[in-house]
Order: C-alpha cells, then sequence, then structure tokens
C-alpha cells in the first residue's frame, strides 16, 4: 500500500444506530443533507423508514436495517449490509439507548430493569462499537471513526436515575478505550454528551423533573438539530484529529455549580 493510500480518508458512510427517532434521528437526517450515505439501525423498521421518508432527495442515500443491537448474529448482519451497499465504513454514530428506571429509588429498582439498561447501553454499544472496529481495521483504506452517545450523565446523575447513569459512566471508559486501542489503525473515537436537547425523551424537563435538592423544577431544552451539527462536525474531521469529548447542552439547564 503507498504513503497516498494509507492515508486516505475513508468514505462518507455512516452507521447511526436509534435512527428512528431523537437525536438518531437528527444525525441521520443532517448526515443525509450533507451528502453521506446512511444506514440506519434501530428495533422498529417502521420508525426508520419514517426517518427516511423525511430525507427528502437524499432518501435515496439512506439503507434501514432493522436490528437489535443486544444481538450479536443482527449486529454483525447491519455491518455487512452497509460496507455491501455503500462500501468501506466511515463512521458509526453509536446512539442507541434507553432511560430505564428513570425514578425509581434503587432499594426499588428491578433487577430486570436494571439488566435490559446495562444490555442496551452498554452491550449494545460495545457490539456496535466492536463490529465497526472489525471494518476499520480490514477494510482499505484502514481506518475510521467512533462517535460514541455519552450524555452528561457520563458525568453528573440525576437522582433516581442509576442505572441509566452507570452505564454511561460506563461509555466514557468504552470511548477511552477504543480510542486508545484504535490508534494503530486510524481509528478515531470520540464522545458526544448531550443535556436536554428537545426530543420526545425531554418532554418532562420543560414540565418539570426532581432536582437534587429535592424540588421539582422545569428545565429549558434546546434544539436536536443543534446536536447533530455537532456530530456532523466531529465525524467530518480527518482522522489525524479528533474531538475527544464534547459536551452540548441547553445553557440555562442546572448542571454547572449550582444550577
Amino acid at each position: 500500500m503507498t504513503d497516498a493510500q494509507q492515508n486516505a480518508e475513508p468514505g462518507r458512510n455512516a452507521v447511526v444506530t436509534g435512527g428512528g427517532s431523537g437525536i438518531g434521528r437528527a444525525v441521520a437526517l443532517e448526515l443525509l443533507a450533507q451528502g453521506w450515505t446512511v444506514t440506519l439501525a434501530g428495533r422498529h423498521g417502521g420508525r426508520l423508514e419514517e426517518t427516511v421518508a423525511l430525507a427528502g432527495e437524499a432518501a435515496g442515500r439512506a439503507l434501514v436495517v432493522p436490528t437489535d443491537v443486544i444481538r450479536p448474529e443482527e449486529v454483525r448482519a447491519l455491518f455487512a449490509s452497509a460496507a455491501e451497499r455503500f462500501g468501506p465504513l466511515g463512521l458509526l454514530f453509536n446512539n442507541a439507548g434507553i432511560f430505564g428506571g428513570g425514578g425509581v429509588p434503587v432499594e426499588e429498582l428491578a433487577y430486570e430493569t436494571w439488566r435490559e439498561v446495562v444490555e442496551v447501553n452498554l452491550n449494545g454499544a460495545f457490539l456496535c462499537a466492536q463490529a465497526a472496529f472489525r471494518e476499520f481495521k480490514e477494510q482499505r483504506p484502514q481506518g475510521g471513526r467512533i462517535i460514541n452517545n455519552g450524555s452528561i450523565s457520563a458525568h453528573t446523575p440525576r437522582p433516581h436515575s442509576i442505572a441509566y447513569t452507570a452505564t454511561k459512566h460506563a461509555m466514557t471508559g468504552l470511548t477511552k478505550s477504543l480510542s486508545l486501542d484504535g490508534r494503530p489503525y486510524r481509528i478515531a473515537c470520540g464522545q458526544i454528551d448531550i443535556g436536554n436537547a428537545a426530543t420526545d425523551m425531554t418532554d418532562r424537563m420543560q414540565a418539570g423533573i426532581l432536582q437534587a435538592d429535592g424540588s421539582v423544577r422545569s428545565e429549558p431544552v434546546m434544539d436536536v438539530a443543534d446536536v447533530a451539527r455537532t456530530v456532523r462536525h466531529m465525524a467530518e474531521l480527518p482522522l489525524d484529529a479528533n474531538v475527544q469529548f464534547a459536551t452540548v447542552m441547553a445553557s440555562g439547564m442546572p448542571y454547572i455549580g449550582r444550577g
């Protein structure tokens, strides 16, 4: 392989998990609008198709692959389908996740709920990252980028959110390990930590949510499109540059200092 081939950038081909709603949908649409090809993954094929329909003329550069990210065989099929349709992979936006067990005190949280959150948020993220890592190492030109959706819960918890918070702290460890282990293969890995983007998941923020001092207060939200543009910026850097961690949040939310 020549130096030029070795240093070539991978194609603008992305896999977006959790692409049927919220942040995943917004990121998929932003990438499609900017000329990327996108393979959308999620458990609900109908929602993925709805995302593609919103892409307008760019819909022809999208592929829908219904996928349960906790099933290794389905994750392998997802990446095989993406490679067959679009060629070498450039980006995994590792986004699929659930907020199970929210609002439940520690002593009342069912083990089955804990296990489900860990399965999706951590095990699913690992399986997708592992599959992308294999693609990046084996393809020519070698390399690519993983962007993990961390959440500001990767740093600071909300009350009664132990399952979600624990998995998002673990996501930070996943990001760091992938970033380190990927260096010899031109694999960059970064993490975006998002606070109060306006999606169905954050409707409750504006209605009022429990605070650390025991009060219930409404919180501001931001346009999810601002998150999508940030992900695209991270994605379009050359592989010799990496946004290791980025925090994008509603400016007035109670996170910095005492709120």
